[in-house]
């Protein structure tokens, strides 16, 4: 029985991004891929798999782990607070 969409984001967990800041989602997860949006300050983001990439020194500290946001769409792990400095979530297959 398949899930219901309800159900689906009922279990996805949202996190917070870094307080202040505005940060560039890029088209791959790296700072050499295009910029596609800017996310406002205060958003949340769900996380659906994690990949490495360039390495960024943001507000919690130095990584190169990327978010997976979206389809084709990441953010560097170091502007997300996930509570851990290493990944929690799936590798993503590019």
């Amino acid at each position: 029985m398949a899930m219901s969409p309800v159900a689906e984001s009922a279990t996805l967990r949202y996190y917070d991004v870094a307080p202040g800041y505005r940060v560039n989602v890029r088209s791959g997860p790296g700072t050499n891929y295009t910029i596609v949006r800017q996310l406002p300050e205060g958003a949340k983001v769900p996380i659906w798999c994690q990949t490495p990439g360039t390495t960024v020194t943001g507000p919690y500290g130095t990584s190169n782990i990327w978010d997976n946001i979206d389809n084709g769409e990441y953010i560097s792990d170091t502007y997300v607070h996930t509570g851990s400095d290493g990944y929690i979530r799936p590798r993503c297959s590019l």
